[in-house]
């Protein structure tokens, strides 16, 4: 079968890989679509970081890895013992993988396993390929009223989910978040579902300031053009934003995430940082700031979005700026995100010709 892997720095390839065996507790995945992380992109940049370069502690695999954690697919095989799902089900990937021995697991935080990783990123197979093997509790059901290609957004809008979940979130609250990016956006419509009352969005691409608006958020500029610290401020109340929100990941980002929040504020880091930036925590001790980080996310932020998908409280297609096929993964997916920041945000790959009929009934 074909399967993009991953074998170091700016080294991606489109092979021909051997199916993995469908075992006891397993399920066989077709993937339909499969979305581009800006993960996927710090690793083919400055990588390898998530991506082992020995044995992962759970999956016992290295570099090459085949990629691909954001992906919806079709049930095409069960394994012995799996009687929850059934061949020809539409469904998506919840890519955590976990021990489940270690302290982090036994206490119900799987997402931050000690030895855990992604599917698509620590071995165990991935999304760009023809076929899948996953675990039974890595898969969950995708309505029918939500396509496959949107199915594929299911993974980032968890991260967002996750992210607000970690964050004192209010109806009243003003929320400031840094980047417009996939994540970004998708922070932006999880708030607005749940009627948050001002969302201030900073990004410098023209393309994604319109999406943010498009999306609901209330106030979007440029921080090449305006003060973010000083506007964000006008703009609530003159204290700050309660929370905010660090989707950028750059040295400039941290600086007015711990500047602009009000006193006791919250500033949630959603970014992966690819390097080393300075950091002074006086700016956390002034204000008595609470600064949190987020990875992942649990199966219960998943079913969150799948849920509000469902009932229309959702609606991120717009997110979806391009669709490519698996054999034009670097040139017209990665490079692309790379270089034309301005025009893409959401690059899917279409791996399974079903794909194309669920797209077109719905």
């Amino acid at each position: 079968m074909r399967a993009a892997r991953y074998y170091g720095k700016e080294d991606i390839r489109i092979e021909n890989v051997e199916e993995q065996k469908c075992g006891a507790g397993q399920i066989r995945i077709a993937p339909a679509f499969v979305g581009i992380c800006g993960t996927d992109l710090h690793e083919y940049l400055g990588g390898p970081s998530f991506i082992p370069v020995e044995p992962h502690p759970c999956t016992k695999e290295t570099i090459p890895i085949t990629l691909g954690h954001e992906f919806s697919g079709i049930v095409t095989e069960l394994g012995p013992y799996v009687s929850s799902f059934y061949e020809g089900q539409r469904v998506v990937v919840q890519p955590t993988i976990y021990c489940g021995t270690c302290e982090a697991c036994k206490a119900g935080v799987e997402n931050v396993c000690y030895n855990g990783g992604f599917i698509g990123l620590s071995g165990g197979g991935g999304g760009l390929s023809d076929s899948v093997v996953v675990p039974e509790g890595a898969v969950l059901s995708l309505p029918e009223n939500i396509p496959l290609d949107v199915g594929a957004l299911v993974e980032p809008l968890s991260v967002a989910w996750h992210a607000i979940s970690a964050a004192p979130l209010t109806p009243d609250a003003i929320v400031l978040v840094l980047g417009g990016g996939p994540i970004g956006l998708a922070i932006v419509q999880c708030l607005v579902a749940l009627g948050t009352k001002k969302i201030i969005v900073s990004e410098v691409s023209g393309t994604r300031q319109r999406f943010a608006r498009d999306f609901g958020a209330h106030h979007v500029f440029s921080p090449t053009k305006y003060d973010p610290v000083g506007l964000s401020k006008q703009l609530s109340r003159n204290i700050g934003p309660d929370i905010v929100f660090d989707c950028a990941g750059v040295p400039e980002s941290i600086t007015t995430a711990c500047t602009a929040v009000k006193a006791r504020g919250t500033v949630v880091n959603v970014a992966i940082w690819e390097k080393d930036v300075p950091f002074n925590p006086n700016m956390l001790v002034i204000r008595e700031t609470k600064y949190t980080a987020v990875l992942g996310y649990q199966r219960k932020d998943v079913q969150a979005v799948i849920d509000h998908l469902a009932a229309g409280k959702l609606k991120p297609s717009k997110m979806i700026t391009s669709t490519i096929q698996l054999e034009d993964l670097v040139e017209c997916g990665i490079k692309a995100l790379i270089h034309d920041k301005e025009n893409q945000v959401k690059i899917l790959v279409e791996v399974g010709g079903m794909s194309r009929v669920d797209s077109a009934v719905h």
